[in-house]
């Protein structure tokens, strides 16, 4: 890995984290892709946020019941708030409860009028991918489904998600209810991220409410010990759709199928993409978060040298073997003149693989430096005059 870094005499203006361009179209050193019998996919690294490979992931396809995820977060982001609680009970209304009746095969039997507490609510949306429950719980956190698809919408937009529209919480086809593979994969990222002991409950494999065992759908819990989610969709338009997710060796990976053709056709096309995944791409890990990546001159402060880094840890996404052609460039405001505040912003870092640039982030100090005295000053005010 090759490290060149240096300073510019303007300040380059920072940029956010960068989703990487799909990287197996790029790479040379490993085997092309699968070939998927989907309509789209996509494999994401849940660290870094690239984007490994995939196919027509930003297209606009219905989610069926992968929808419940979002219904999840934003159920998730009340309790982080502390605007509900798991222990709540909620009251059961009678479209919830004939939603359920309606739903056959997507329902948790909840009995109407009856009050269920949140947490038991939540396994049926996310276990039993209750219908019902999901209703309930859009009126319980929202009044209506309707202003709860406007904060699942909200959500959405914070999340990046640019080809998603909400107007249900539970999937039901609507003409205005898409997403795409790719928002699907953020979600999940932000999920597992934001909430990680919530996400937990993705790995149950059956729940049993109201004398009622039912299995989890993601029939690859019990195929792979390292996936410990997401969530299933079905209807017939939308064919057979998956998001799950994998630990091995410590990486994270993402991968979302829509549009299978059958059960098993979206289990074996997700099952082929991580394997894929872990096989031939690594996560390197380039500089802890706060460590410095450079230590540069300043001019006028209480100390003439101030360490900078990134707020995140940095890490990339690469092919396999492919580190020795990483390289690392940091571009910084020059002169530096204190004062300067510890956090703030100086330039950017770029990370390139062999000539192309894999991400940017904004380049900040790692620890604030006052005004020098009045002595200090004077000596860097000359110095300046010969600085290049």
């Amino acid at each position: 890995m090759k490290i060149k870094l240096f300073s510019l005499r303007s300040l380059l203006v920072p940029l956010a984290l960068l989703s990487l361009w799909p990287l197996a179209a790029a790479a040379q050193s490993v085997p092309p892709p699968p070939s998927l019998d989907v309509k789209s996919w996509i494999l994401l690294d849940a660290q870094t946020g690239q984007v490994l490979t995939g196919s027509d992931y930003d297209e606009r396809v219905e989610p069926a019941s992968i929808t419940k995820v979002m219904t999840t977060y934003v159920i998730y982001d009340e309790i982080a708030q502390d605007r509900m609680h798991l222990d709540d009970d909620v009251l059961i209304s009678e479209k919830a409860w004939r939603q359920g009746i309606d739903s056959s095969e997507s329902r948790m039997f909840l009995d109407v009028g009856s009050h269920v507490k949140v947490e038991d609510l939540l396994r049926g949306i996310v276990i039993q991918s209750g219908n019902d429950a999901s209703i309930a719980m859009a009126e319980h956190v929202a009044g209506t489904e309707e202003a709860f698809a406007s904060l699942m919408n909200q959500h959405a937009k914070q999340l990046g998600m640019k080809n998603s529209h909400f107007v249900n919480s539970t999937g039901l086809p609507d003409p205005q209810h898409y997403t795409s593979a790719h928002d699907v994969a953020l979600l999940v990222r932000a999920l597992i991220k934001n909430f990680p002991d919530d996400y937990a409950m993705y790995s149950q494999k059956e729940f049993t409410y109201n004398g009622i065992k039912q299995r989890n759908r993601n029939g690859l819990l019990w195929r792979d010990s390292t996936i410990d989610g997401v969530k299933t969709g079905h209807t017939s338009k939308a064919g057979y759709c998956l998001a799950t997710s994998a630990v091995r060796d410590g990486r994270r990976l993402i991968g979302v199928v829509m549009g299978a053709g059958s059960w098993n056709g979206r289990e074996q096309s997700s099952l082929a993409i991580l394997n894929y995944g872990f096989r031939f791409f690594d996560t390197v890990k380039l500089y802890e978060a706060g460590s410095p990546i450079q230590t540069l001159r300043i001019f006028k402060g209480s100390t003439e040298e101030l360490p900078v880094g990134t707020i995140d840890t940095l890490a990339v996404s690469i092919p396999r073997g492919a580190q020795d052609k990483l390289s690392v460039q940091a571009d910084v405001q020059q002169p530096l003149i204190a004062p300067v505040q510890a956090g703030q912003t100086l330039g950017t870092v770029t990370v390139s693989l062999d000539g192309d640039t894999l991400l940017q982030e904004p380049l900040v100090a790692l620890q604030e430096v006052p005004e020098g005295g009045l002595w200090d000053k004077l000596v860097d005010e000359v110095r300046l005059r010969f600085f290049e």
